[in-house]
């Protein structure tokens, strides 16, 4: 009966991530349905923990966006790119990662797209080989970053573990870096020189592109302490996070019962990411109405949406087959917890949100005997968003190349991103795996 009801999840999945957007959610609403009425599975219980922090860290973001901080940040971005345009295909993809790991969301990364192909085509660089591992580096980000909704997701599901934030960080944040730097250097070699492109050249004759040294002018923009001040107080929040990981004794105990417990990390992330979008809020007098209106809170609630869907259907297709899955599976996957690594990068180029993946998978690697530092160090895979060239980051990085070099391939699937994710997933899960192994 269980292949049964996977064929029917997976059905629904398809749909729903065929018609796209917040139309995942629904479609697995009716996946859920089926199980309950039409196969009397027991219902699960869908990610709470994971939805709160989604919806803390959407907010938090969402006000910095509001409030010009997130506009600031790209114009820092857009500076440091025009003063190396010769590396940028190093530069871009690190800039990247560096300003996603700091605010949490990729949303960010959109600013930066058409930055990368201008000043990749006035040095004469082949705008596919920054943009492709850019878009991919900003999705590997976040699994690195401390206050991203799927690195603490992954802290809410290893709890139980004795597992901090600090373990995932020291783990994930080599890994996903080494990961980045071997497909930027393996992009910097993709494909022909521009000047030698014939598509470009075409273009160029056409008028459909900018010659190699014709500079654009990017206007730059005038930021004040408002925007500044948010960017700060943004990074204080990840910070104190940080601190809160690292030094437990911070927090408050309390006592259950007969035992002496510790507030929980996860609470702890989303106090203070609740705290800290009303300080920024207040001390950059940014009009509260227009907060609902940014784009990260429109996607961010959307995510919310799918995740609450996904995570319940999924915990209960789960929990009704965890005795067949246990006595089919459970010792392979202990022997070879890679496998599981593959699972996770397919279902979230399916379903395209990291921590959508992580609340819908993870409870299934656990109950299989995954260890927690495996599951850590397999992390990075869940960012495989790339695979189906369908992802908006994607089709924004082949929009903003004039040049023509970013593209789908005739086969859809070989894509400018496809090698250069595989390539970053494939190092940082398997650097992730042995770090992991090595120190925790």
């Amino acid at each position: 009966m269980f292949w049964i009801e996977l064929i029917v999840v997976l059905g629904m999945l398809l749909i729903g991530a065929r018609v796209g957007g917040i139309f995942l959610g629904m479609s697995s609403g009716v996946a859920l349905a089926i199980l309950v009425f039409g196969f009397g599975c027991t219902p699960g219980s869908p990610a709470i923990d994971v939805i709160m922090i989604i919806m803390t860290v959407v907010v938090a973001a969402s006000v910095l966006q509001a409030s010009g901080g997130m506009d600031y940040l790209i114009q820092v971005a857009i500076n440091m790119l025009r003063r190396n345009p010769k590396r940028i295909s190093f530069y871009a993809p690190l800039i990247s990662w560096l300003f996603t790991f700091m605010c949490g969301t990729g949303n960010i990364v959109y600013g930066i797209l058409p930055v990368i192909a201008e000043v990749s085509r006035e040095a004469g660089v082949r705008p596919e080989r920054p943009i492709s591992v850019s878009v991919v580096a900003s999705q590997q980000a976040i699994t690195a970053c401390p206050i991203s909704a799927a690195t603490v997701a992954l802290l809410a599901l290893l709890a139980p573990a004795n597992i901090t934030l600090i373990d995932i960080l020291i783990v994930c944040v080599p890994a996903t870096l080494i990961g980045v730097l071997v497909a930027s250097f393996y992009a910097s070699r993709v494909g022909k020189e521009l000047a030698e492109d014939p598509e470009y050249l075409a273009r160029v004759e056409a008028g459909e592109a900018a010659p190699i040294n014709e500079k654009t002018d990017f206007q730059e923009k005038t930021f004040g302490s408002k925007e500044k001040k948010a960017v700060w107080l943004y990074l204080l929040a990840t910070v104190i996070v940080i601190a809160f990981g690292i030094f437990p004794d911070l927090r408050p105990t309390y006592l259950v019962g007969d035992k002496m417990t510790t507030f929980s990390m996860t609470a702890t992330i989303e106090m203070v990411m609740m705290i800290m979008a009303g300080v920024i809020l207040l001390a950059t007098k940014t009009d509260v109405r227009t907060v609902i209106e940014q784009s990260v809170f429109k996607q961010g609630l959307m995510g919310v949406y799918c995740i609450f869907g996904l995570t319940w259907a999924g915990d209960t297709l789960v929990k009704s087959n965890l005795d067949f899955l246990k006595a089919g599976a459970q010792d392979a996957v202990v022997a070879n917890p890679w496998v599981f690594a593959f699972v996770l990068f397919f279902m979230s180029a399916l379903i395209l949100s990291q921590a959508g993946t992580l609340g819908a998978l993870a409870p299934l690697g656990i109950s299989l005997g995954i260890t927690a530092p495996s599951m850590i160090g397999m992390f990075p895979a869940v960012s495989g968003l790339f695979f189906v060239p369908s992802y908006a980051t994607v089709l924004a990085g082949i929009a903003f190349d004039r040049t023509g070099t970013t593209r789908i391939g005739k086969f859809v699937f070989n894509h400018s991103f496809m090698v250069p994710g595989l390539i970053t997933c494939f190092v940082s899960v398997a650097v992730g795996l042995g770090l992991a192994n090595v120190l925790l």
